[in-house]
Formats: structure tokens, C-alpha cells, sequence
């Protein structure tokens, strides 16, 4: 035989649904994902200032989830040149740049913050 023994009211659970629901733990995301698009034009490659001033975000929220994206809108020839500076392109004339990861090392910092803001947000509701 199994007893359970319940002590508590379960207050903390029933507030910690009701602001999970409302998305209280997501407001901080705005100003995360200005942080990423502030990262992201600081750490493109100096001669494409275009690329820098080209980046913004979007929150997208669904019943089960909240993504945000961040988006560059330079384009060249139809390609998108903050992907060109990321990972490299070939030339008209045969030639290959190289990239340079600039993304990955920009955004680290920005994903840790998001992380730490969320679990915070878990575990005070």
C-alpha cells in the first residue's frame, strides 16, 4: 500500500501556474533580445556596416513555447550577408572568402543571461 501525505496548500504551485500562464517568467525576453541585436551589430566585421545596422528580433509565442529570432535584412544579390560573413562565399571569379564566426561568440553571452532570467523566474514564482 501507497500513502501520500499532502501538508502544504499548494499555494506556491497554483501561483507559480497562474504566472506561468499569464507569461510573467518571459517579460525579461524583450530586453534580452535588444541585448542580442545590440551584440550581434557590435560584433559584425567593421567593413560591413550595412550587416550591422540591419539587425532586429521578433518574439514569436505559441500555446507551448516563446522564440525569439533575430534577423538581418541586408542582402546581396538575394543572400543574406550576415550568413556570407558568418561562413564564407564564393566570388564571381572563382575565388572563396572566409568566413568568420562572429555570431556564436557574440550571442553566448546573451543565452546565459536568458537562461539565469528564466530559472530565476521559475524558481521565485
Amino acid at each position: 500500500m501507497i500513502t501520500f501525505v499532502i501538508t502544504r496548500s499548494g499555494k506556491r504551485t497554483e501561483n507559480f501556474l497562474r504566472k506561468l500562464q499569464q507569461g510573467d517568467i518571459y517579460k525579461s525576453l524583450d530586453s534580452a533580445a535588444k541585448m542580442g541585436v545590440n551584440a550581434l551589430a557590435q560584433s559584425v566585421p567593421k567593413d560591413s556596416g550595412l550587416a550591422a545596422d540591419s539587425w532586429n528580433y521578433e518574439i514569436e509565442r505559441s500555446a507551448t513555447s516563446v522564440a525569439i529570432k533575430w534577423t538581418n535584412s541586408d542582402t546581396e544579390n538575394g543572400f543574406p550577408v550576415a550568413i556570407m560573413l558568418q561562413y564564407g562565399y564564393g566570388t564571381g571569379t572563382g575565388g572563396y572568402v572566409q568566413g568568420k564566426d562572429y555570431i556564436n561568440p557574440a550571442m553566448k553571452p546573451i543565452f546565459d543571461n536568458i537562461a539565469t532570467q528564466v530559472w530565476k523566474a521559475v524558481t521565485s514564482a
